[in-house]
């Protein structure tokens, strides 16, 4: 996906937004942990990794990301009929056709990862040279 996604304009960290927003909806710790220092390495900061639960309530996400992480969720909620026609409508607003095309294919590769690795119940272990609490 990092290639179809760099292809269609998607950059690394929004990206790893998006892996990590749809992670956090299905609640898994194994890729949370994952994508969380794949974040990091590529450059994002702390504050928006903190409050990206809570996208929706900051002024730290622009247009294209905010519209990309709409996709994104209403891709991991296929039930919302409603939430998939808005969060549809403003990625059409923010973004082109090839990168709505990535945003669906990054939320749903992620979407199967997620569920994989929390039916497998992947561990989340210490990372080496993690200072004890």
């Amino acid at each position: 996906m990092k290639g179809v996604a760099a292809a269609a304009g998607l950059d690394r960290l929004l990206v790893e937004l998006i892996n990590l927003r749809v992670s956090q909806l299905n609640a898994c710790a194994y890729c949370l942990d994952l994508h969380t220092r794949a974040a990091l390495r590529a450059g994002e900061t702390a504050q928006r990794l903190g409050v990206l639960a809570a996208w929706r309530d900051t002024e730290l996400f622009d247009a294209r990301e905010r519209a990309a992480l709409a996709l994104a969720e209403a891709t991991t909620h296929p039930a919302d009929a409603g939430a998939q026609s808005v969060a549809y409508a403003g990625a059409r607003a923010a973004l082109t056709d090839a990168e709505i095309s990535a945003v669906i294919w990054v939320a749903i590769t992620m979407n199967a990862f997620n569920r994989v690795s929390v039916m497998s119940k992947h561990p989340v272990r210490k990372n080496p040279g993690t200072p004890a609490r």
